[in-house]
């Protein structure tokens, strides 16, 4: 009995031992981990220390958004020792931070040693605060931690490409949110200990863990360029009274480098949820409308109309179904079946007989049908997709959208063809369409866009580069420079005169395309208005699409309200890329010329050599040589245009710029003559209205300033 009862102890000792190592092994090594997590959140508290975010330059380094320091007010009720002080801080707090003493007291009475009052506040308060603490000799109760707060140094400026922070400092838009790991860096923490009752022990128990600042991002983007596409599309908007706001995308055609991509209206992005004239609109019309404002027109869909023939011109000769020998004639409309619609030429009575190159010209749909006719539906929707118009460019943007064709399949109808043939009625984006002129423009080579050239480190080390990316070649060098050269001439005598600018070659098309959303509204017709073009033709160095979404002005053809804005905003682009002037003699007698360097020179000199150029001196100043003179020695100037000529060191003599739009150049030259500035013009070649000036009406400029104007010929259309 006693070995019995032995044996059965030793067991049940050894069952327990076992139970017992078990269990430890569960709580030490299988759940200790959890168990180390309970007990460090019981006994510490940990607060996020924001990172600085990277700034994000142009490609010249200037700064379009960067992070400004400012500071959290942090409360520390734990030292606040009587009533005489709490009332104090209190009521500093209040007086500086404009929060309810209430507030504020309620918040002293927490046994803590870490409550934030109020965060990110800007450097006046957090002097003011200092101040306080000083003069009331306060050395405990009231801390300030480092903190940062995005910056937009130049409010609308490139804000949809740019995006926002939301008040947590993640990127919400743009390329805030496409690039957000890479800007935002690493958090650090201020870890505090908790005493047994659960009260924060002082800071001598704190620990700090630095954060990590972000990489800064160095863009594509050219701001200056980027300043002339924003001008100019606010003008569009302004004279075409455009309901849906207006794009413009600026690319290098050799590279697939975006130098400039402007959307408008857009919106300020250190204050991004504020719109326009918002006193008038509800709460949800408010936010509906912001939201609409981050949208990338450019990366989203649109029609592109008749910008698109140049690509159906191409497969067709790339194909070989298509020649120089081969013509058209146009009787003023096409039908494509007995069951189909009688679709019809912009010109009712027709063209006659066309080549391709005056097809391109005219802008003549039944002849593009045909083409489409002869590439056929297999082969043309194996061309769409080929060429990129079935896929997303890959661009480094957020929202991004992709293509509606009318099949996914290469299934095409007789009438699908034809629209399709003549860009109706299928969506592709902006950025897609300017991509596949670029082949035009570089040879064949479909590229891929980015926008970010470089990211560096805080120390401008360089972590990643971006560069040329060829997808694939999509026509043929010998096909390319052949539909660039007829781009060419429709700049010259085509529909796409309003284009022209002196003394630059330039290629382009003309685009007016209706809205495929209101096709089903009886009465109601919708256009968007576009131009693609690129300069200069024989080493293009830059592409650029304007779009106009929803003109509601006299006008809406692409040739009459698109074409003169890309006119305007390549006149002021080429001369900054460096490209040269190349006049012809009949350019040189019409257009302008370049203004004498007249500085150093005597005052009977150099007003004899004004004259002899053809120029009209005036002189201001009792010196006996120049010191300066207006335009600047080498500036465009009109043949027989104003020298203001400065003899002495003085405050250069102002004007306001008058109102030129809708005057003829007769008239308009008469009143700049009147008082003493020069007008430039571009466009059509014709002497028609003028449709945009810059500098605009009523701004001060210096006397023998150059106002550039864009003339109109008005009897032209897609």
């Amino acid at each position: 009995m006693r070995k019995r009862a032995l044996f059965t102890g030793i067991i049940v000792i050894l069952i327990l031992f076992v139970v017992l190592i078990l269990r430890l092994i569960k709580l030490q090594i299988i759940s200790g981990s959890n168990f180390l997590k309970m007990a460090n959140e019981q006994q510490l508290r940990s607060t996020k220390l924001n990172a600085k975010r990277g700034t994000i330059y142009d490609r010249n380094m200037v700064p379009l958004a960067q992070s400004a320091t400012v500071w959290n007010v942090v409360l520390e009720p734990n030292y606040i020792k009587n009533e005489k002080m709490r009332e104090l801080i209190c009521q500093g707090l209040h007086e500086i931070l404009d929060i309810p003493k209430e507030k504020i007291y309620k918040l002293s009475q927490k046994k803590s040693f870490y409550i934030i009052v109020k965060k990110k506040i800007e450097s006046d308060l957090k002097d003011r605060i200092i101040n306080f603490k000083s003069k009331s000799n306060i050395t405990n109760g009231i801390r300030l931690i480092e903190d940062y707060k995005r910056y937009y140094p130049f409010g609308r400026f490139a804000s949809v490409i740019l995006g926002f922070t939301g008040c947590d400092g993640q990127g919400l838009s743009g390329l805030e949110n496409y690039y957000d790991k890479t800007l935002r860096g690493e958090q650090g923490k201020l870890v505090n200990a908790k005493n047994a009752i659960g009260t924060d022990m002082p800071f001598d128990y704190e620990q700090i863990i630095s954060s990590k600042d972000g990489h800064s991002l160095i863009l594509t983007i050219d701001a200056t360029i980027q300043r002339i596409l924003e001008c100019n599309l606010r003008l569009g908007i302004k004279n075409n009274d455009v309901r849906n706001r207006a794009a413009a995308i600026a690319i290098n055609p050799n590279t697939g480098e975006i130098l400039g991509m402007a959307i408008e209206e857009s919106f300020d992005p250190n204050d991004p949820f504020k719109v326009e004239k918002e006193e008038y609109l509800t709460l949800e019309e408010r936010i509906s409308k912001a939201y609409k404002n981050f949208e990338n027109r450019a990366i989203t869909n649109y029609y592109a109309g008749s910008v698109f023939k140049p690509m159906v011109a191409a497969w067709a000769l790339d194909l070989n179904l298509i020649d120089k020998e081969w013509v058209f004639n146009c009787s003023g409309g096409i039908k494509i079946s007995d069951r189909a619609p009688y679709i019809r030429c912009h010109k009712r009575t027709g063209h006659g007989t066309l080549n391709l190159d005056q097809g391109i010209c005219k802008s003549c749909n039944p002849m593009f049908i045909k083409i489409g006719e002869k590439i056929g539906e297999k082969n043309f929707f194996e061309k769409f997709e080929f060429s990129g118009f079935h896929e997303r460019t890959r661009i480094d943007l957020p929202g991004e959208a992709n293509s509606i064709f009318f099949s996914k399949d290469g299934k095409m109808k007789p009438i699908d063809l034809a629209v399709a043939s003549i860009g109706q009625n299928f969506a592709i984006t902006p950025i897609q369409m300017i991509i596949g002129i670029c082949a035009i423009a570089n040879g064949g080579n479909l590229l891929r866009p980015y926008i970010v050239k470089e990211i560096i480190d805080f120390k401008g080390n360089i972590i990643k580069s971006f560069s040329k990316e060829i997808r694939r070649t999509i026509i043929s060098e010998q096909t390319a420079r052949r539909v660039a050269a007829m781009m060419a001439e429709n700049v010259i005598d085509g529909g796409a005169r309003n284009a022209y600018i002196p003394g630059f070659r330039v290629a382009g098309k003309t685009g007016t395309s209706e809205k495929k959303d209101n096709l089903l509204i009886p009465g109601q017709k919708d256009y968007i208005s576009s131009f693609c073009g690129f300069a200069p033709v024989d080493s293009p160095e830059i592409v650029l699409l304007i779009l106009l979404d929803t003109p509601k002005g006299q006008q809406y053809y692409g040739s009459i309200i698109a074409a003169p804005i890309f006119a305007s905003a390549m006149s002021e682009i080429l001369p900054y890329l460096g490209v040269q002037t190349q006049y012809t003699d009949e350019e040189m007698e019409k257009y302008g010329t370049q203004a004498p360097n007249l500085i150093k020179k005597k005052i009977d000199v150099a007003r004899n050599e004004a004259i002899s150029l053809g120029f009209k001196p005036t002189i201001i100043g009792k010196g006996t040589s120049v010191v300066s003179q207006i335009p600047n020695p080498n500036d465009r100037i009109p043949k027989s245009g104003s020298i203001v000529i400065y003899t002495e060191k003085t405050s250069n003599e102002t004007v306001k710029v008058p109102n030129f739009v809708g005057l003829t150049k007769s008239k308009a030259k008469k009143i700049a003559d009147s008082i003493g500035i020069n007008l430039l013009e571009s466009g059509s070649k014709e002497d028609d209205l003028i449709v945009m000036q810059f500098p605009s009406e009523s701004e001060i400029v210096t006397k023998g300033s150059v106002v550039n104007v864009v003339v109109q010929k008005t009897g032209i259309s897609d």
